[in-house]
């Protein structure tokens, strides 16, 4: 079993990278250290998250030629995001990131969303009534600035995160640098066959964020179905004398997803990354697929009228209107 997947550039993306959403400052320079040292060769961050200079720290102190890892020995994600989908703040934004994280170029920039949000220095920027203020650029104006960033040789390859099916074809059809990555939510809950086979006829890879279901978002629904819970997961950890998390990260990898879990805790750091060492069998990988859903954890909400609603999907370009 190999640990990467090979993008269609012929770059190799680990199969298994640390995601840092939610990790908060304080704690993710340290959990990228120990990542690093555990042997993670794939780091996910995104300029939203808020934390790009601390990761940056850790980088520094582990990246370089008198250092223990060489800056090409890893791979490091990044994300546009929503207000900065105008092709002239495109640049800008990744030399941002770039700057905070000290690096001179990312393997891989991502299109965070399909939708953009109103340009600004604001991240979230919103009406009085505490709806959002969006902005109707069309997506493949955006993707033609990122493919200038690889011309410039400040990224190594350029992808999208959270498109659907027709989006992906929309970029296709315009692209002269095709995107690499599709990463979205992806689990046993929301097993995304259909866009995996999707991304897989047209050459994309797929990154599946959330991977044990986020079970540390801020909102949680008080009766969603707890993924690491589950008993048939459960059975098989015992089976393989492994974690339900280790089951479910391994069905990914296996299924040539690349998946990045977020922890800041080190013995779970080291757990998520011991799980090439084992191989579920047909069946087995079958009836993971099966517990499929369609339950997705990560959509955005917001309170109008007391009610709890999606935030974004009036948007002409909201991703999740689609089947997939």
């Amino acid at each position: 079993m190999n640990d990467f997947a090979v993008l269609n550039t012929g770059r190799k993306m680990p199969l298994l990278g640390l995601g840092t959403w939610k990790s908060e400052p304080g704690k993710v320079k340290q959990a990228v250290i120990w990542a690093l040292q555990s042997g993670y060769r794939h780091i996910d961050c995104a300029s939203i998250y808020g934390n790009e200079v601390e990761i940056g720290e850790a980088l520094q102190e582990t990246l370089g030629p008198d250092k223990v890892l060489r800056r090409e020995d890893v791979f490091i994600t990044s994300k546009l995001w929503n207000t900065r989908h105008h092709p002239e703040d495109v640049e800008p934004s990744l030399l941002k990131t770039l700057k905070d994280l000290k690096l001179e170029y990312l393997d891989l920039y991502l299109i965070h969303w399909p939708y953009a949000f109103q340009r600004g220095d604001n991240a979230f920027p919103r009406k009085e009534d505490g709806t959002l203020l969006y902005d109707d650029i069309d997506y493949k104006l955006t993707w033609a600035a990122m493919e200038k960033l690889v011309g410039k040789g400040l990224v190594r390859a350029i992808g999208l995160s959270n498109f659907n099916s027709r989006q992906i074809d929309d970029i296709l059809s315009v692209a002269s640098i095709k995107p690499t990555v599709l990463q979205v939510e992806g689990h046993p809950y929301l097993a995304q066959v259909e866009l995996l086979a999707h991304c897989r006829d047209r050459g994309l890879v797929m990154t599946a964020y959330s991977p044990l279901g986020s079970p540390d978002r801020a909102w949680k629904h008080p009766n969603e179905p707890v993924l690491l819970n589950e008993s048939m997961v459960a059975a098989l950890a015992e089976k393989y004398k492994k974690s339900p998390a280790q089951i479910i990260l391994r069905w990914q990898t296996q299924r040539g997803v690349v998946t990045i879990p977020k922890s800041v805790t080190e013995s779970r750091i080291k757990e998520n990354i011991q799980v090439f060492d084992f191989t579920l069998d047909a069946e087995e990988m079958k009836s993971i697929t099966a517990l499929n859903k369609g339950w997705r954890y990560i959509v955005p909400m917001i309170e109008v009228e007391g009610e709890r609603v999606p935030r974004d999907a009036g948007h002409p370009h909201y991703p999740f209107n689609d089947p997939y």
